[in-house]
């Protein structure tokens, strides 16, 4: 069987592309005519200096032409006059424009915020579907295998024939799927009182047959599970019997008939570091955002699960409160930080535990 990839990144590709890119180009455009008016005004202030000047100096021959040059003196006087009319009207439209351009400019800064943060939050919600996607996967996974002939005989009668005879064909069963599965670090087989009766990698990890997990919350909800299609879904952690690796496990009751209670438990360690670290560096911020930017996925008490810088995992909280939206953007006044977030809407039957993708933009 082959191993199931992780959801193609073409739709998250298309989420990241600029909208049309209308803001910036209605910002462009309105800085354009800023300039151009300033451009405009002042080139009529420059002609309106000139006429003065020509008025001034007509008027100064007109007075030395004495009774000859009143006539021109009257002409002179009344360009002087336009002129200073013109100038007036100069101030008045630079006034005007300059007070109109500014408040078209701050419409089209609120404009390509909301379109911005919007990009955020659509990205927010694609980076937390994807994971969906896969985890989507890991629940059915466990169930089938839970069904597994080898499995379910190992669990039902551990100690047949002295026992190892069916622990090794169980190890070796897992082995199997392990070896068709590139997403799992490895796989255990618990019998009903915790006792891992059987792993798939036991070169990798040694010693772990015959440890007990009784005490692990996975098992103790797996056991009690009612069916073959109920699971446990897995809350990220680190393993120490995997050697510290962050993994989300999901686990499922083993039933050796229907109606009778579980005869043991199949645990499946989920890859979780490898997996999410691919999703969330793969979020498509352009490229002179991406030194400002990180993006997160969190649980549902704002614990950093992932992070596309590789700091905090599962030791830092996302500083921003969500108060439980399911969507939306909140910005930092003072240091113009944005933070746009989206909740699972989960995917198929996989119900998400109330995650989040979030991007962190600082200010510019």
């Amino acid at each position: 069987m082959p191993a199931p990839a992780l959801v193609p990144f073409s739709s998250q590709a298309e989420a990241g592309q600029q909208p049309d890119h209308e803001p910036k180009t209605i910002a462009d455009l309105t800085r354009e005519v800023g300039r151009i008016a300033q451009d405009r005004v002042g080139r009529i202030r420059q002609i309106t200096a000139q006429a003065k000047m020509l008025a001034l100096n007509a008027l100064i021959e007109a007075a030395r032409a004495g009774e000859h040059g009143r006539g021109f003196s009257v002409v002179a006087q009344e360009v002087r006059g336009i002129g200073a009319e013109i100038e007036a009207l100069a101030r008045e439209l630079e006034t005007g424009l300059t007070a109109r351009i500014g408040e078209l400019q701050q419409g089209v800064d609120a404009m390509t915020a909301k379109a911005e943060g919007e990009r955020l939050v659509d990205l927010s919600l694609n980076a937390i579907e994807l994971i969906d996607r896969n985890l989507y996967e890991r629940t059915c996974d466990v169930r089938w295998w839970a069904t597994d002939a080898a499995v379910v005989a190992c669990a039902a009668r551990p100690d047949r024939d002295g026992g190892p005879g069916t622990a090794d064909h169980a190890s070796k069963r897992l082995g199997v799927i392990l070896s068709a599965y590139t997403v799992y670090l490895d796989l255990w087989l618990c019998g009903r009182d915790g006792t891992v009766l059987a792993n798939g990698r036991p070169q990798r990890y040694p010693n772990l047959r015959g440890r007990s997990v009784a005490g692990e919350p996975w098992f103790r909800d797996a056991i009690r599970l009612s069916g073959s299609d109920d699971y446990v879904p897995g809350e990220v952690r680190r393993e120490a019997q995997l050697g510290g690796a962050q993994v989300a496990t999901y686990a499922a009751g083993i039933y050796e008939t229907n109606g009778a209670p579980a005869c043991g438990v199949l645990a499946i360690h989920f890859d979780w570091e490898a997996q999410a670290k691919s999703i969330v560096e793969g979020v498509r911020i352009a490229q002179e955002d991406r030194a400002r930017t990180r993006v997160v996925l969190v649980d549902a008490q704002r614990r950093i699960l992932a992070a596309s810088d590789g700091k905090g995992v599962l030791t830092e909280t996302l500083a921003v409160e969500l108060n439980g939206r399911e969507s939306g953007i909140v910005r930092d006044p003072r240091t113009g930080a944005v933070t746009a977030f989206h909740r699972t809407p989960g995917y198929e039957t996989y119900r998400g535990l109330g995650w989040y993708g979030a991007i962190v933009q600082s200010g510019t």
